[in-house]
């Protein structure tokens, strides 16, 4: 992090609160795993309790999709929710902050063939992850298996950014701005695997409705496009904290086929039926936080 790497601008006060925050990251990295799991549960309890408009959210979420728990059973829902993604910001700065080798003995992957064999096609490979709290470590311990490039929504904050994309190009071969379709396209062509998760909402112009936990969700189609200019094929995987807060599963799973059907619709509701799959398995995990179902049809009200 020399001068010479940085614009002058970065030293401005206005960014130390920024380099403080890395330096923290730098720094949670190194602790020792109890010791990271005990920081990361206090700092999602805090946000349960302090974070009165994202709990709101997170509330709502469960709600819609989980109607069939009781009161109290959502309402623990949304505090383990919070838990988790407070432990999965440890976990972030694990992954971007430290060689993904020293946890390898920490991970199982499944199904591992499917990719391989997907692979082995010579077309590329698009892989459809989700948002997951663990996330980012799941990217950095994929790595130790696959290569991959990875799609992302640029931060804010110019620093910050600065040091999310280089952590993540250390992981990852290439962090690619998830407006730069032909950036991802080109990778696919080029014979790459692209990770990239589509499940959250972007807005009515990029997107279809198609059912997820049986709410109609606003669902980008942009899966199906690269699929269809790419001819690669589209393999659906997973990443989980396991139920001992010390081991973790990727597992993948067998191609979509066929996939493109030309059916918009279609083809977000295949992959939206295996998100939630994938989500019911550890609800807790996910990111519930941001609001899935911002964008409704014409005519509907606003869920939150």
């Amino acid at each position: 992090m020399s001068r010479k790497r940085y614009p002058d601008s970065f030293v401005h006060p206005r960014f130390w609160p920024t380099w403080c925050a890395i330096g923290l990251m730098y720094l949670a990295a190194w602790l020792p795993w109890r010791l990271k799991l005990w920081i990361g549960k206090l700092i999602g309890l805090a946000a349960w309790r302090l974070a009165r408009r994202r709990r709101h959210i997170t509330k709502t979420n469960l709600r819609l999709c989980f109607p069939e728990l009781d009161d109290d059973r959502q309402r623990q829902l949304v505090r383990e929710t919070f838990i988790a993604n407070g432990i999965g910001i440890m976990e972030t700065a694990t992954g971007w902050c430290r060689d993904p080798e020293h946890l390898r003995h920490r991970v199982t992957y499944k199904g591992e063939h499917h990719l391989a064999a997907a692979r082995a096609e010579g077309k590329g490979v698009l892989v459809v992850g989700i948002h997951f709290s663990t996330l980012d470590l799941g990217g950095a311990l994929h790595s130790l298996f696959f290569p991959a490039d990875v799609v992302y929504r640029p931060h804010d904050n110019p620093l910050f950014e600065r040091f999310m994309t280089r952590a993540r190009n250390r992981i990852f071969g290439r962090a690619i701005d998830r407006h730069d379709l032909r950036g991802v396209v080109r990778r696919i062509k080029a014979g790459h695997i692209v990770w990239y998760s589509p499940d959250q909402d972007f807005g009515r112009d990029v997107s279809v409705f198609a059912p997820f936990f049986g709410v109609e969700a606003a669902s980008i189609k942009l899966t199906a496009k690269i699929a269809r200019m790419t001819g690669a094929p589209v393999v659906p995987l997973m990443f989980h904290r396991n139920p001992d807060n010390r081991t973790y599963t990727i597992e993948c799973h067998p191609r979509l086929e066929p996939f493109p059907t030309g059916d918009d619709v279609a083809d977000a509701t295949r992959v939206n039926a295996f998100i939630e799959a994938a989500i019911r398995k550890h609800p807790e995990q996910y990111l519930w936080l941001h609001r899935r179902f911002k964008t409704r049809p014409e005519g509907g009200e606003s869920l939150y």
